[in-house]
C-alpha cells in the first residue's frame, strides 16, 4: 500500500473524516484530500505527526513493503466497514444526480398544484368564467391532485432504484485507491454550479413576497389580483425550492461518500436513534397541512406550515443531539 492508500485506511479505521484529521494536523481539509488522493505528499515533519495521531511508525506510512500487521491500529472487526468501489461510487453518483431531477420536480409539481384552482376560483368569483361552482372546484381539484399523484410516482420510482445504496447512508464506509480523489474532483468542480444555484434558490424564495406586496400596493384589496400575485410567489417558490432540492442532493452525495457532515458517522449513528422520531414528524406535519388546507381552503397561505416545520424540525434534532452528546 502507498502512502495515500494509508492515510486513508488509518483514518477511515479511526472513524475521522478529512475535516476532523485537517484540524488534528493543522492544515486544511484540501491538504488532507491532496495526500488521499496523491496529488501530493506531505513533508517529513507532518509525516511524524500523521504517524503520532495514527499510532503507527514513520516507517509504516513510508514504507510500502510494510504490512498493516506490523504495526498497531484499529482493528477491522472493532470497525465492521462497507467496502465501495470505484464502479459503485460512479453508479451511486449518477444515481444521485437522477434522483436530484425527479426529486425537484416532485416538490415543484406539489408546490404549483393549488394554482390552478386558486385562479380559477377568483376567476368564477369575478364572474369572469360561465361554469357552475362546482364545475371549478372539480376542474381544479382534478389538476391539484393530478400534479401530486405526478410527484409521488417521482418519489416513489426514485426511491425504489435508490434502495441498493441505502447502506452508504448508514454504515460506516471503506473507500477503495481512488475513490475518495475522484468524489473531491468532482465535488471542487461542482462547487460553482452549486453555489450559484442555491444562491438563486434562496433569493426566488426571499423575493416571492414581492408581489404581494406590489399588488397590496397597487390595487388594494382586490382579490382576483391578489389571487395572481399568490399564484406568481407559490410559481418562485416552486422554482427557488426546485434548485435548492436540486443541488442539495447532488452536494449531499459527495458528503455522503467521503463521510463527511451530516454523513459523518457519529451523525450516522445519531439518525438511526432518530428515525423513528423523523418519520412521525413530518408524517404529522403532512396530516396538519393537508387537514388545514382542506378545511380552510386557504391553500396560497397554508404552504408556509413546510418552511416552519423545517425550522422547527432543525432546532429540536439539534436540541436532542445536543442532549445525546451531554448524557454521552
Amino acid at each position: 500500500m502507498i502512502l495515500a492508500d494509508k492515510i486513508i485506511d488509518l483514518r477511515k479505521k479511526n472513524g475521522w473524516s478529512q475535516e476532523e484529521l485537517a484540524e488534528m494536523m493543522g492544515v486544511s481539509r484540501q491538504s488532507i484530500s491532496k495526500w488521499e488522493g496523491a496529488q501530493s505528499v506531505p513533508d517529513l515533519a507532518r509525516i511524524v505527526k500523521l504517524a503520532e495521531i495514527f499510532g503507527v511508525s514513520t516507517d509504516y506510512l513510508l514504507k510500502d513493503d510494510l504490512e498493516q500487521t506490523d504495526v498497531a491500529i484499529v482493528s477491522q472487526e472493532d470497525y465492521p466497514l462497507r467496502t465501495v468501489t470505484m464502479e459503485e461510487a460512479n453508479a451511486f453518483l449518477n444515481y444521485r444526480s437522477m434522483l436530484s431531477g425527479r426529486v425537484s420536480l416532485g416538490v415543484f409539481l406539489c408546490i404549483c398544484s393549488p394554482i390552478l384552482l386558486i385562479i380559477l376560483e377568483e376567476a368564477h368569483e369575478a364572474h369572469l368564467l360561465a361554469l357552475s361552482e362546482s364545475q371549478v372546484n372539480g376542474i381544479g381539484l382534478v389538476a391539484m391532485f393530478t400534479m401530486i399523484a405526478a410527484a409521488v410516482a417521482l418519489f416513489v420510482t426514485a426511491g425504489i432504484q435508490g434502495n441498493r445504496f441505502e447502506y452508504l447512508e448508514e454504515l460506516p464506509l471503506d473507500t477503495l485507491y481512488g475513490v475518495d480523489g475522484l468524489v473531491t474532483d468532482r465535488r471542487e468542480k461542482y462547487q460553482p454550479t452549486y453555489t450559484r444555484r442555491l444562491t438563486t434558490g434562496i433569493v426566488l424564495c426571499v423575493a416571492s413576497t414581492i408581489p404581494i406586496f406590489l399588488t397590496s400596493a397597487l390595487f388594494g384589496d382586490h382579490d382576483l389580483y391578489l389571487s395572481i400575485a399568490v399564484c406568481i410567489l407559490l410559481l418562485l417558490v416552486a422554482v427557488g425550492v426546485l434548485l435548492i432540492v436540486q443541488v442539495s442532493i447532488i452536494w449531499g452525495s459527495f458528503h455522503i461518500l467521503l463521510e463527511e457532515g451530516d454523513y459523518s458517522r457519529d451523525q450516522k449513528e445519531m439518525r438511526k436513534k432518530h428515525g423513528v422520531f423523523s418519520g412521525i414528524y413530518w408524517g404529522l406535519m403532512t396530516a396538519i397541512y393537508l387537514g388545514l388546507s382542506f378545511i380552510t381552503g386557504r391553500w396560497e397561505r397554508t404552504w408556509i406550515i413546510w418552511p416552519v416545520a423545517a425550522v422547527a424540525y432543525g432546532a429540536i434534532f439539534g436540541i436532542v443531539s445536543l442532549l445525546q452528546k451531554n448524557k454521552n
